[in-house]
């Protein structure tokens, strides 16, 4: 099957993207054998350190899923060492202007084209490339997404979707409505308005949109809107599942 970035770039499939943020590989093994196109280990929130997201990423090897990883800021050594545990890509929060998403394109690159240092001493093995090689194998498999989630980004929106190497756009409601005074609110007219501006410029980008969906309903109104990824979070699943198998008990 071709990569996960190979499907963004010249194909319109649907694909998955579950945030991984329970510190276990059997959460990325468990989901690249459902099936799932890719995750991602969750360094900015979730309670899981580098040894434990090396083991992860190494989980879904033998899988056409694509391990990603999600870092604290647009940090070029953030983004190396999670890069050289083995992520083929990177989820970026916080962005906020288009030199912010230039920031995080040059993270993912080596120079003269971007920042990352040279070190991918276990990546190489997770991909099975040499030393030598990593570099012209894996660079051009890099995947970018970014998080828009404040007021700022949704007024620079069309300019950071301009910015070449972007591959993904998530608008992350809680942090956005959170930023635009409206927490939680996401029917509120402003809220709306702010997401329908970054869902048309990445549409008018051609940059494929990502959105969080717990339920098959919410899947369909994401898919029915245009996005091409649709996330979980395993966390959230395992107590959502938990309480519906309780609710059994009074059936």
């Amino acid at each position: 099957m071709a990569s996960f970035k190979d499907r963004l770039k010249t194909t319109q499939d649907r694909m998955t993207l579950h945030m991984c943020t329970i510190p276990s590989a059997a959460i990325p093994q468990a989901l690249a054998a459902g099936g799932a196109d890719g995750i991602f280990v969750d360094l900015e929130h979730g309670a899981i350190d580098y040894a434990m997201a090396h083991a992860m990423f190494a989980a879904t090897a033998g899988t056409d899923c694509a391990p990603m990883a999600r870092i604290a800021s647009i940090d070029t050594n953030l983004a190396k060492r999670a890069l050289d545990m083995g992520a083929t890509g990177l989820v970026f929060p916080m962005v906020r202007t288009a030199d912010d998403a230039r920031n995080a394109v040059e993270c993912l690159r080596y120079p003269p084209n971007g920042t990352r240092g040279f070190g991918p001493f276990l990546a190489q093995s997770r991909w099975q490339t040499t030393l030598a090689d990593y570099r012209e194998k894996m660079e051009p498999e890099m995947v970018c997404m970014l998080l828009i989630e404040t007021k700022d980004a949704v007024e620079n929106i069309e300019e950071i979707c301009a910015v070449e190497g972007v591959d993904i756009i998530t608008p992350a409601l809680f942090d956005l409505s959170t930023d635009l005074g409206l927490p939680g609110q996401f029917d509120h007219p402003d809220f709306v308005a702010a997401v329908s501006k970054i869902e048309n410029a990445a549409k008018a980008a051609n940059i494929p949109l990502a959105g969080i969906a717990l339920t098959k309903d919410q899947a369909k109104q994401l898919l029915a809107r245009g996005y091409r990824i649709i996330a979980g979070v395993d966390a959230l699943w395992l107590r959502a599942k938990t309480a519906e198998i309780q609710s059994w008990l009074s059936d």
